[in-house]
């Protein structure tokens, strides 16, 4: 390691955004600097193999480089890329999931070109809190760090939740239950925003009023309330919570999981339905694992009866009172699929298996998967190198890929959501 800068050449765009250039043979990793571009680095550190870099400065800059919109970037490790133009950050995207198809054992499948997600519409924020002497900080973490970016404003976030931040960091200044950090997440629902708020003590009756006036306040019809990582309780319910998949109501629970945007949910479920055989038998069946909620449940039920597998007690609840409100033909099942997943027998009765399965991957499930024969299987996945590691069973099993589909569900991010649709 040195102090002293160093004059890289930048060779190409790595997998989490950073630029990657060589040095005495050995790989360089450097956040903010763009293929092509000469710049002169400071080597910070070791990450793994290879070097990690801080740019002093950009000597040749790209043509590439753009100024980015939002005046955190650089400090919040939420976007990685702002700084470069559209066309390349697309390509870029859409050669993630041609690499990892690649690596799985489809080189040459169908990828279709980037589904693209507008600024300002993420509906979902996991925000870190830390109280300090000046107050609360409330933000993202820095990339690769503890440190909280405290937040004025978000160019991702809906301005909904942007407009909450101010207000949400002054009674929180005031909420006793947050001694020194938690978390905030915020769900943009059909209802309102929804809150979910994790402390590092406990919330008396004190500060139950107090975040009762915030929600009164604000609009929030719940605020749920956990210690730490633990189990959720209602705190505030000033009215009903709901957002509709496939024209089906669902109150989920606080802090569940949702498609990070209304577009990138709606290219996620049109590349669904279209995977889905052309004709399906009037007594078809499909299979939805990791259902959560019920995103693709519903939408997939008005093709043939579906069966929902999710482990989380409290989503299979949602999932399965919204279905008996509605009558759709859903069968919701309580099964953690790590632990337990389907057999081959249980899985041949479906005429289609659709999976959404969790950052992780569905390494559990996915050789069953490919012994049962399922004539067509649409994998939904939210990390690349998960998806390649699962499909490589398939590729094997004698699937091929019919299409493939990128969605820029993280805009500015290195994270890519796909849909992979499979058949024999």
């Amino acid at each position: 390691m040195t102090t002293e800068p160093l004059p890289l050449a930048v060779e190409a765009l790595g997998a989490a955004g950073d630029g990657i250039a060589r040095q005495e043979g050995r790989t360089v990793f450097l956040p903010g600097a763009l293929p092509g571009e000469r710049v002169a680095a400071r080597l910070a550190g070791r990450r793994g193999e290879a070097w990690l870099a801080e740019v002093d400065a950009v000597l040749d800059p790209s043509p590439d480089r753009v100024a980015p919109p939002c005046p955190h970037f650089g400090r919040c490790g939420g976007c990685a890329v702002q700084h470069l133009a559209d066309a390349p950050y697309a390509a870029w995207k859409r050669a993630t999931l041609v690499a990892a198809l690649a690596r799985a054992g489809f080189p040459g499948a169908p990828v279709a070109a980037l589904a693209r997600t507008p600024p300002a519409t993420r509906r979902r924020a996991d925000l870190a809190l830390r109280r300090g002497p000046a107050g609360v900080t409330l933000g993202f973490h820095a990339a690769g760090s503890r440190q909280v970016v405290d937040l004025a404003t978000c160019c991702v976030l809906d301005p909904h939740l942007v407009a909450l931040f101010g207000s949400l960091r002054e009674v929180l200044r005031r909420l006793p239950a947050l001694r020194r950090e938690g978390s905030a997440v915020l769900n943009l629902l059909e209802t309102g925003p929804d809150l979910l708020l994790r402390t590092d003590g406990p919330l008396e009756a004190p500060g139950r009023a107090l975040l009762a006036g915030f929600a009164a306040d604000h609009g929030l019809p719940r605020i749920a309330w956990a210690a730490g990582s633990g189990p959720a309780e209602t705190a505030v319910q000033l009215g009903p919570v709901g957002i509709r998949f496939g024209g089906v109501m669902v109150a989920p629970p606080p802090g569940a999981f949702l498609q990070a945007s209304p577009a990138g949910e709606a290219a996620i479920l049109a590349a669904v339905l279209a995977g889905l055989p052309e004709r399906l038998p009037a007594r078809a069946a499909l299979a939805d694992l990791f259902a959560g909620n019920g995103t693709l449940t519903f939408p997939l039920a008005a093709r043939a009866r579906v069966t929902a597998f999710e482990g989380a007690l409290d989503s299979v609840a949602a999932l399965a009172a919204a279905a008996g409100k509605a009558g759709a033909r859903v069968q919701a099942v309580r099964r953690d699929l790590d632990r337990q997943p389907l057999t081959a027998k249980e899985l041949q009765g479906f005429a289609a298996v659709v999976l959404d399965p969790p950052y992780a991957g569905a390494a559990a499930q996915i050789p069953l998967l490919a012994r049962a024969g399922v004539p067509r299987i649409i994998y939904v996945s939210c990390n690349p190198a998960a998806l390649a590691r699962d499909l490589q069973p398939l590729a094997r099993a004698g699937y091929g890929v019919l299409a493939a589909t990128p969605v820029d569900q993280f805009l500015w991010s290195p994270h890519l959501e796909s849909v992979v649709v499979l058949g024999r």
